[in-house]
């Protein structure tokens, strides 16, 4: 089995699109003075044009009911093919994310297969006039291509301009028997959609909450030399989220303050980020109950704050709030280590020896 059901109906909406690209158009007759006298909308229907020809011949319509003919002119249109476009081709393993609109959750699926669909409109009229009228309506807009945006899959909000591309463009003039046949002048147009296929994209997947980078000073055999540094990053929220109240100001602080005393440093610890009303600071050292900072930090303004005022710590808990399309910073840690050689275990995932600065 390939894999479990999926339907983005980008077939349907592809056929639906084109057919909708020639749903305004107009046959004017006018008088000899040049006043118009009569607009027909001209009707499209999908279907083979060989069925509006047969439906032309018998005379009859297609509902119960009294005899009737149908009525020219007229265009039809269908989709005659697809083939698979190998000029577009991305690598078969590429994958993309997206935010699923519906769950706000972020999915994984793989780059979609492109594929051109082979449309085929037809204009069926009585009158040369009128079918040069409907041909001339269209053609201006096909240089040779005319880009339509559809909503290929709409749970992602995957949006594409699609190329429809007019091929050729043929003329048919069927009118052969006696002079009570009804005559029928036929102009076929051959257009290529350019279109993609996707896959299942209900892959769910999680923000990336670690990166890791080894440098080696020796290049040489990577798998059984020693790293003499790694560089971890980690997302962190940068705004308080969960309205804790860890600690309170014991002064009043301006702009120019770079320390100031608490009510307890106890809950706190260097490099921890806080926030005082609406800015960010970062934790340089802890002296008693003083707290030494940087100031403005994840671009906030510096501000001035009130005696008693809360501190709340930004930690995990509103890191975890984090979710896609939300602005966070990132905490960076350095481990060197020593020179004897320490090889990393696959095993234990840990290195002996090693030292950590933040």
């Amino acid at each position: 089995m390939l894999s479990s059901h999926f339907y983005h109906e980008i077939i349907r909406k592809t056929i639906v699109a084109f057919g909708t690209l020639f749903n305004g158009i107009e046959i004017r007759h006018t008088d000899r003075s040049g006043d118009i006298h009569s607009v027909v909308k001209v009707p499209i229907s999908y279907g083979p044009q060989q069925k509006f020809l047969a439906r032309l011949e018998q005379n009859r319509d297609l509902v119960d009911g009294p005899a009737r003919a149908i009525t020219l002119p007229r265009m039809s249109f269908e989709m005659i093919g697809m083939n698979y476009d190998a000029s577009r081709k991305v690598s078969t393993m590429q994958t993309f994310k997206a935010v699923n609109k519906e769950t706000n959750k972020l999915i994984k699926g793989f780059m979609p297969v492109p594929y051109n669909i082979n449309f085929q409109l037809s204009i069926l009229s009585k009158l040369n006039e009128d079918a040069i009228q409907i041909l001339e309506q269209i053609l201006p807009y096909f240089q040779p291509a005319f880009n339509l945006t559809i909503d290929l899959v709409s749970t992602i909000g995957e949006k594409r301009d699609m190329p429809i591309t007019l091929e050729s463009i043929s003329m048919d003039d069927n009118y052969e028997a006696d002079f009570l046949t009804r005559r029928a002048l036929i102009y076929t147009l051959n257009f290529t959609c350019k279109t993609y296929m996707f896959g299942p994209v209900d892959q769910q997947t999680g923000l990336i909450k670690e990166v890791k980078a080894d440098l080696y000073s020796d290049t040489s055999n990577i798998k059984t030399g020693s790293r003499q540094m790694r560089y971890s990053v980690t997302p962190v929220a940068v705004r308080d989220v969960t309205q804790d109240d860890t600690a309170r100001t014991n002064q009043e602080i301006d702009t120019r303050h770079t320390e100031f005393s608490v009510n307890s440093a106890t809950p706190f610890k260097r490099d921890d980020f806080i926030q005082i009303d609406g800015e960010v600071m970062r934790i340089t050292k802890i002296t008693g109950d003083r707290l030494h900072v940087l100031r403005g930090q994840f671009n906030t303004m510096i501000e001035n704050h009130d005696l008693n005022v809360r501190i709340s710590a930004i930690n995990v808990q509103d890191t975890e709030q984090v979710v896609e399309g939300d602005d966070f910073g990132f905490s960076e840690t350095r481990e060197f280590f020593d020179s004897q050689g320490d090889v990393y275990s696959n095993s234990t995932n840990v290195d002996s020896g090693a030292r950590e600065i933040g």
